[in-house]
C-alpha cells in the first residue's frame, strides 16, 4: 500500500481526540488544538509517524521478522484478524491471555493441547469417546480457540507488537516491554506514549480510523512477508538442491567405493584360487614323487649292506669264559689231576737244543 496522505487521514477521523478532560498530558506535543472542548491531533505528525511505523515493520518482516497484532474492542477486532491473516501473522482479537509473553513456555503447551484436541475432531475420534469426556474437551476446545485461535502456529515469542489500543490492551504493552519488544500502538489523546516505540497518534474508537491504521500496517506487514517468502522459498530450493547435489555425489561415492571393494574381492579371491592351485599342484608333485621307488633303494630279496648279521660282532665276548677266568679250583697251589700241566712247564724250562725228559722216555721203549 502506498504511502497515506493527510486528506485520507481526515476523511477517516484520524484526528478526532478524547474530550479536553480527559486527556493525557504526555500526549500534548500530538495535539494541535482543540475544537468544541475536544482535542484534534496534528496529522502532520500522524502522517510521518505512520509512514516511519510503515517502513520500520516492512523491513522488520522483510527480514523474516514476526509482529504479533493485537485488537480485541470491536471496531478493531475483524480488521486486525483480517490483515494478521493475509500476511499470516499471529493475531489475539478476542482475549489476551495473561503470560502469553511473559510465561510462553506454559502458553506454548497450552498451544500444544488446543492442537491435539483438533487433530481428534478432524479425525472424528473424539466421537468414539464417552459423552462426557467428549462434552468437555469440546468446551476446552472452545475455550482455547477463543483465547489463543490467533496464536495457533505462533512457535516463539514475536519480533514485536502491534497495538490498537493502549487503555483495553495495558497488560499485553506490559508484557511487551518486560520483554523490551518494539512496539507500535495507535495511540490517542488519552493514552501515555511513554513506552511506545513508534507513536501513531490518532483516534482508536472510530472503526474507520482503525481500519485506515491498520491496513496501512497490515500491507506493509503483508508486502515484507511476500518478500520474505520468496527470500525464503529461494533459500530452501538452493537448499534442496544443495542437498540433492550432495545426496547425488553421496551415492556416487558409495558406488565407486563398492565398486573398488568388489574389485578387491575379486582380486582376493583370484589370489586365493591361485594359491590353492599351486598348493594342489605342489601336493600332486609330492604324492607323485613319493610313489616313485628310490634310485638307491635296496631289493626285498637282498639284505641291506649294513644290516647286522646273525653272528655276533667280532669284537663281542664269546660264550666260553674269559681266559684269565678263575679255574673251578680255587686255591692256587692246587695240585691238578693230571700231570700234563708239570711236564708242561718242564718242556718250557727245557732248553732249545735238548729234548725233553719225556720224549726220551718214550723213544727208548
Amino acid at each position: 500500500m502506498s504511502q497515506v496522505g493527510i486528506q485520507e487521514l481526515l476523511e477517516a477521523g484520524v484526528h478526532f481526540g478524547h474530550q479536553t478532560s480527559r486527556w493525557n498530558p504526555n500526549m500534548r506535543r500530538y495535539i494541535a488544538g482543540e475544537i468544541d472542548g475536544i482535542h484534534i491531533i496534528d496529522l502532520m505528525q500522524t502522517e510521518e509517524m505512520l509512514e516511519e511505523a510503515r517502513r520500520f515493520v516492512g523491513e522488520l518482516t522483510s527480514g523474516g521478522g514476526k509482529v504479533l497484532f493485537v485488537g480485541t474492542k470491536k471496531q478493531a477486532s475483524d480488521v486486525v484478524e483480517d490483515w494478521a491473516g493475509k500476511s499470516n501473522m499471529p493475531f489475539v482479537n478476542r482475549r489476551w491471555l495473561p503470560g502469553l509473553l511473559t510465561n510462553f513456555n506454559v502458553a506454548s503447551q497450552r498451544i500444544k493441547r488446543m492442537h491435539e484436541i483438533r487433530g481428534l475432531v478432524e479425525s472424528g475420534q473424539i466421537d468414539l469417546l464417552p459423552t462426557k469426556e467428549r462434552m468437555n474437551m469440546q468446551a476446552e476446545l472452545a475455550k482455547l480457540e477463543f483465547a489463543l485461535g490467533g496464536v495457533a502456529d505462533m512457535d516463539r515469542v514475536p519480533d514485536a507488537v502491534f497495538i490498537t489500543d493502549l487503555k483495553s490492551e495495558e497488560i499485553a504493552l506490559r508484557e511487551a516491554t518486560r520483554l523490551r519488544l518494539p512496539v507500535i500502538a495507535l495511540v490517542d489523546s488519552n493514552c501515555d506514549p511513554g513506552h511506545i516505540d513508534h507513536v501513531i497518534p490518532g483516534n482508536d474508537d472510530a472503526i474507520r480510523s482503525c481500519e485506515l491504521v491498520i491496513s496501512t500496517i497490515g500491507s506493509a506487514v503483508e508486502q515484507g512477508a511476500g518478500a520474505w517468502a520468496v527470500i525464503e522459498e529461494k533459500r530452501r530450493a538452493e537448499e534442496q538442491a544443495r542437498r540433492e547435489k550432495e545426496e547425488a555425489e553421496r551415492k556416487k561415492r558409495e558406488e565407486e567405493e563398492r565398486v573398488r571393494r568388489e574389485q578387491i574381492e575379486k582380486e582376493q579371491a583370484e589370489e586365493k584360487a591361485r594359491a590353492r592351485e599351486e598348493k594342489a599342484k605342489a601336493d600332486a608333485a609330492a604324492r607323485e614323487e613319493a610313489a616313485k621307488p628310490h634310485p638307491q633303494a635296496v631289493p626285498d630279496d637282498k639284505p641291506h649292506p649294513q644290516a647286522v648279521p646273525d653272528n655276533p660282532h667280532p669284537q663281542a665276548v664269546p660264550d666260553n669264559p674269559h681266559p684269565q677266568a678263575v679255574p673251578d679250583n680255587p686255591h692256587p697251589q692246587a695240585v691238578p689231576d693230571e700231570p700234563a700241566a708239570d711236564e708242561a712247564a718242564e718242556t718250557e724250562e727245557t732248553p732249545d737244543g735238548e729234548a725233553p725228559a719225556a720224549e726220551a722216555t718214550e723213544e727208548n721203549n
